[in-house]
């Protein structure tokens, strides 16, 4: 049988070739020792490894004026720590939120001052919100063709798939003018939440044999609205509910250049490709463990911590779990603390501030309040355990994933789109960079790799010998 077609796992593979297990095996051992490196090079070379420098920072590769993370306060000419600042377009999104009051369309009203510089008026938003809420519809042969056919347990995959697709359905797809990519990038921001809960509903109905529920968007109801009137069954949600999702679309629709998934972006922009496989890298990106899953994993590892810590006021018995973790001998034995920490931020994750704010009003509401402050146990014990593991005296705060999971569990949000919601609010931020990157015509994204193998001469094949594992 070719190895074409159907794909097949490797025990599916080695029982339809038998005859391959060793040598299957064998290649994965030469693909393993020609992969390494000694690792003592990166010094020697001064290699900025994940483009850091040796203390963590990030190595500037590129200007931006869309947002700007703070984290340290110039005194006296010394960077000092201070509560995390998070601006877009030069706004506090602390005021963002915290001056909204009640108001809906929050994360409307931020895509707005993202992608054109400044806030909107109230006649600017209305006309706003209506582009976007024409554009969510989707056509019934897209949902029937893209999305429903062979749907994918991995949501994320189920996005890269339609938007990819969604080149196809384009009459002017490569165009690269700031006029043309704007158009394609508002299809997005309002197709993908669309998308995203419509992919996981065909996944429970094709896979799980449950109910399809397929509701159409209001265009008169905003993004948080829709995600979670399509989403339920009954199509009812409270105010706080909408309330609540709306903030946590706005705390991750944007941060800064230099995440891995926005960076992905500004590289895969600079190619001159168009803007459904740049939007799609940059969800492949997001989709990694290590940048949008690490939601889901902070989730999974509270539910370890409650199924091994019976008393949750225990904090004696929680730091003693907490501390297994840290030591490889509990969860997943990676030895982290998911959600406790952050590359940038120092004393405080202003997001992660606000969320936990929101999170608390919800657990009132829904009666999860011991819940939270399990959560706000563990958080505050979590942060004194990774400081002293690693002898730092750098402070360390708990991040935006610590509550965004708790918070969208409350909400009746699957895990499955836990990472979709993260998606469905960056590409507000990823369009507004795409198209600065577009507007500066910059040069195509490049750094360098050194190259520390060896060159040898060529031998015939007759004259070739295998190589020693």
């Amino acid at each position: 049988m070719a190895l074409g077609g159907t794909p097949v796992n490797n025990q599916e593979m080695m029982q339809l070739l038998p005859e391959l297990d060793s040598q299957y095996e064998e290649l994965v051992q030469y693909c393993k020792k020609s992969g390494t490196i000694d690792q003592s090079l990166y010094m020697e070379y001064d290699v900025k490894r994940g483009l850091r420098d040796s203390n963590g920072k990030g190595v500037l590769t590129g200007l931006t004026e869309i947002s700007d993370v703070v984290a340290f306060d110039i005194i006296d000419g010394e960077p000092v720590p201070c509560d995390g600042r998070l601006y877009f377009q030069g706004q506090n999104v602390n005021n963002l939120v915290r001056k909204a009051h009640n108001r809906r369309f929050l994360f409307e009203e931020t895509t707005y001052l993202l992608l054109f510089g400044s806030l909107p008026t109230e006649h600017q938003l209305k006309q706003f919100i209506n582009i976007l809420g024409g554009l969510r519809e989707l056509s019934g042969q897209f949902v029937r063709d893209v999305i429903m056919k062979a749907p994918s347990a991995n949501i994320m995959n189920a996005l890269e798939k339609s938007i990819v697709t969604l080149y196809s359905y384009d009459e002017n797809p490569e165009d690269i003018s700031v006029e043309n990519v704007l158009r394609q990038s508002l299809q997005l921001i309002s197709k993908v939440p669309v998308i995203s809960v419509f992919a996981y509903q065909s996944y429970m109905h094709f896979k799980k044999n449950d109910v399809l529920i397929i509701r159409n968007p209001d265009p008169e109801c905003s993004t948080a609205e829709n995600i979670l009137r399509m989403l339920r069954p009954d199509g009812k949600y409270t105010e706080l509910e909408a309330k609540v999702l709306d903030v946590a679309l706005v705390l991750h629709a944007e941060h800064g250049g230099g995440n891995n998934s926005t960076f992905t972006t500004h590289v895969v922009t600079s190619s001159g490709t168009d803007t459904y496989s740049t939007i799609a890298s940059s969800i492949a990106s997001l989709k990694g463990p290590k940048h949008g899953g690490a939601n889901l994993k902070v989730q999974k590892m509270i539910e370890d911590i409650k199924c091994h810590v019976t008393d949750w006021e225990d904090e004696k018995a929680l730091t003693g779990y907490l501390q297994k973790i840290l030591d490889k001998q509990a969860f997943d034995k990676a030895g982290l603390i998911y959600g406790i920490g952050h590359a940038v931020y120092t004393l405080s994750d202003p997001r992660e501030v606000l969320l936990k704010e929101y999170a608390y009003k919800l657990a009132m509401e829904k009666g999860h309040l011991k819940e939270y402050e399990l959560l706000d146990r563990i958080e505050n014990i979590s942060k004194k355990l990774v400081a002293q593991s690693r002898n730092t005296l750098k402070p360390i705060c708990a991040n935006v994933d610590f509550y965004s999971g708790f918070v969208y569990t409350m909400l009746g949000i699957p895990e499955e789109l836990f990472t979709p919601i993260f998606a469905i609010a960056r590409i507000a931020g990823w369009s507004a960079h795409r198209l600065e990157e577009l507007v500066n015509k910059g040069k195509i994204i490049r750094p360098a790799y050194k190259y520390v193998g060896h060159h040898v001469d060529y031998v015939d094949i007759a004259d070739r010998k295998e190589r020693e594992i």
